[in-house]
């Protein structure tokens, strides 16, 4: 039997090998959706438009708690070491993680799990505690005049909510906050110019981080609906088996040197030295690989007051990725 499941899907490399049809979901029909990031999050958690879509795992974590209107599988299609996502105003006088306290922080999506993460490790590893600057949320490169999907603002963290014009980004370079947690670097980060990394070598920064922990933070997680996965048993196996596959097609892809897939002129050298660095499964699926991981993320999110269960990494997921 096959069943018709629409998806929500960014555009990447694991991706395409699904979309383009290469890789199949065994007893899927699939209808393909492409969108940017926060497009994609806003629609979907908007109008839950999709059967199945790529989410924010934060979100997800706060959803366990929450409707419980999906199911995550775990595939992660974006992961990203985020020490290089910290930007500060050159004048702030910012030069570790811990000279934040009392400092203004803007913050586009307060549950993105890119600002989970990073108020998690500056706490851990850095000596900021999570609560101790000031947040202010607004759109990144624009104005906004309210959240863009929902949120929850927990207590014990000092946040406002500003409308000023050119967004975040505008106010890190005017100097009217003093840094950004951000998933994308800004308009106004230019060499030479008022807004900087707080990082100057955020890549080494990253492995120092990768090297205490064997973290290679997940930002988003594939989740289908839970009533269409309950309704059709091995669903969450067979998606669970086609994007792991998808995954293992574009490194292949990538290993294929003979006409660049990415405009990176050593892009097989990256892979290798990549592998070489933080292991050939870095980018790792199943429950057992990240176990860890996501017990971190948990608890760091139930740190910040978005959850308050003790649930753990196999809480996330039905029984049949109970062995993978």
């Amino acid at each position: 039997m096959t069943i018709k499941l629409t998806f929500g899907v960014s555009e990447s490399d694991r991706m395409g090998p699904l979309v383009d049809g290469t890789v199949p979901i065994e007893g899927v029909e699939a209808t393909w959706n492409v969108h940017g990031v926060q497009a994609l999050f806003n629609k979907q958690l908007s109008d839950h438009e999709y059967d199945a879509c790529e989410f924010p795992l934060g979100t997800y974590l706060r959803d366990m708690e929450g409707a419980r209107r999906y199911l995550a599988v775990p595939v992660f299609p974006s992961r990203h070491f985020r020490l290089s996502c910290v930007f500060t105003h050159r004048e702030a006088g910012i030069t570790k993680p811990a000279d934040l306290a009392g400092k203004r922080i803007g913050i586009p999506v307060w549950d993105m799990a890119a600002a989970v993460w990073l108020r998690g490790m500056f706490q851990d590893y850095y000596d900021l505690p999570r609560a101790a600057p000031i947040y202010v949320t607004n759109g990144l490169e624009e104005a906004r005049t309210g959240d863009e999907h929902p949120q929850f603002y927990p207590d014990g963290f000092q946040i406002e909510h500003s409308h000023a014009e050119g967004g975040l980004a505008g106010m890190l370079a005017r100097g009217e906050i003093d840094a950004l947690y951000t998933a994308r670097a800004p308009s106004t980060y230019v060499e030479g110019g008022s807004v900087t990394r707080l990082f100057d070598d955020p890549m080494s920064a990253d492995m120092a981080y990768y090297e205490m922990t064997g973290i290679y933070p997940p930002m988003h997680v594939l989740c289908v609906k839970r009533e269409i996965a309950e309704a059709n048993p091995g669903l969450t196996r067979a998606l669970f088996d086609a994007f792991t596959k998808a995954q293992e097609e574009a490194r292949a892809r990538l290993y294929d040197s003979a006409a660049l897939s990415v405009m990176l002129p050593w892009a097989l050298e990256h892979l290798t030295m990549t592998e070489r660095k933080l292991g050939k499964d870095y980018w790792s699926t199943g429950l057992e690989r990240n176990r860890d991981t996501l017990d971190t993320i948990i608890r760091y999110t139930r740190e910040d007051g978005l959850i308050e269960g003790a649930f753990s990494a196999a809480d996330l997921f039905d029984t049949d990725m109970a062995d993978t």
